[in-house]
């Protein structure tokens, strides 16, 4: 093992495959905000698949491995009516996924922010209790706008990727 090994985090990904990825989400961003309506579409459709095929492996893996059966048994039917309602319902599909994730993220910053306020009455410092104030204000944001952040979800998507991407292609020279 060498000097250089050791401080690198991780474990030793080839710089081309980063590079791939920064160049990949680079594309997905840009075609988010070209077109944010065919690409989530897809994007979702793509989701849906991916829920379908792995609830089937969950429910093919309590067969080989049967700890835990029950909630293998759920997260595989869960995994398959929601890929099917998403394969089978492809307009509608966009928005209840996208309203989906942010009623979830609203949730928890709800969740998150209360815990962050008790922690600060217990002694952790305003700091904390007004990050957990902003938090619960987001979350309730969230709760209450749901179908309109969704319909802007694809945005703030692709502009995490496109910044994302960049990152990822700066890193991908340096580990070069």
């Amino acid at each position: 093992m060498t000097a250089a090994s050791m401080s690198r985090p991780g474990p030793d990904v080839p710089w081309w495959l980063v590079l791939l990825e920064g160049i990949a989400l680079v594309i997905l961003g840009i075609l988010l905000f070209a077109s944010p309506g065919m690409t989530t579409l897809i994007l979702v459709q793509f989701l849906g698949v991916y829920w379908f095929v792995a609830g089937i492996f969950k429910l093919i893996s309590i067969f080989l491995d049967s700890s835990m059966w029950g909630w293998k048994l759920l997260a595989g039917i869960l995994g398959i009516i929601a890929g099917i309602i998403v394969i089978r319902h492809p307009l509608w599909s966009p928005f209840i996924v996208g309203a989906t994730l942010v009623i979830i993220l609203g949730i928890e910053g709800l969740v998150m922010g209360g815990v962050s306020v008790y922690q600060a009455f217990k002694g952790a410092g305003w700091g904390t209790g007004l990050l957990g104030a902003l938090s619960i204000v987001f979350g309730l944001i969230l709760l209450l706008n749901a179908l309109l952040f969704a319909v802007t979800l694809p945005w703030v998507i692709g502009g995490f990727a496109i910044v994302g991407g960049l990152i990822a292609i700066v890193i991908s020279f340096r580990l070069k």
